[in-house]
């Protein structure tokens, strides 16, 4: 489809939705089956850190400490001994442990299964009251967990295809892109729409929308891209007039 003249905002966003939804499918299965709880600590691990990184330090509590309050009361150099594989675990080692102490003493046992009862906005907010804690975790709290709640995670491939498209500039940074792209989805999405939003617009940024050579001309939005059509259709340099005589 291609997009009348002058589309809003929001009809851009869904294009770009539908065209990338046409690539990378419609009704995403979840990747995590994790209670709250347990997503908020896979989060934490996430920060700057790959996947089968982040994984493997979330496995190594379980294994070795069992229960989040086994992690939330060890000592803290057996945690950060635990979740060596990411980066930093000298800081998110004590960071942890104090999240996990500020959630039993907020809520008064260890756990995050209350959210459910909660409206999401209410509930993202008690969440990103934790230290650490910002709207891409708690979105991502929300979303991946047994939540299935709806909330938009903006990873760093999703903040880079926004940027090209001209959605967003990128000077407002991840933290606050966060919301302002999920404001543009229609209100009638529901929580799996959301979620498959997030997931087609990553795979697309991973898989065609490089960091470094993205590849613009196997791309699906590069019609209605004003970062690809400038990369493939640099403007002509001007030619200075040959000196007289």
């Amino acid at each position: 489809m291609i997009l009348a003249s002058a589309p809003t905002k929001e009809e851009f966003v869904l294009e770009v939705h539908h065209r990338l939804s046409a690539v990378y499918g419609r009704q995403i299965k979840y990747f995590h089956d994790l209670d709250p709880l347990s997503e908020l600590v896979s989060a934490l691990l996430s920060h700057r850190t790959q996947n089968k990184n982040s994984g493997q330090a979330f496995a190594n509590l379980r294994e070795i400490f069992g229960t989040w309050e086994q992690v939330r009361d060890a000592p803290t150099h057996e945690v950060q001994a635990a979740i060596s594989p990411c980066t930093w675990p000298e800081q998110k080692a004590p960071r942890l442990q104090q999240v996990l102490r500020l959630v039993t003493e907020r809520h008064g046992v260890l756990n995050l299964d209350f959210l459910a009862d909660m409206e999401v906005s209410a509930a993202r907010q008690w969440l990103e009251d934790l230290p650490g804690v910002g709207p891409k975790t708690s979105a991502a709290v929300m979303s991946f967990s047994t939540l299935r709640a709806k909330a938009l995670p903006v990873d760093s491939h999703h903040f880079r295809v926004a940027v090209r498209l001209g959605i967003i500039e990128a000077k407002i940074g991840e933290t606050k892109a966060n919301r302002v792209l999920e404001n543009l989805l229609p209100p009638d999405f529901t929580a799996q729409d959301v979620y498959d939003n997030h997931q087609v617009t990553m795979r697309h940024g991973q898989k065609v929308c490089f960091h470094y050579r993205p590849d613009c001309r196997n791309c699906v939005l590069l019609d209605i891209c004003p970062t690809g059509q400038a990369l493939l259709h640099p403007p002509s340099a001007t030619v200075p007039p040959a000196p007289a005589g």
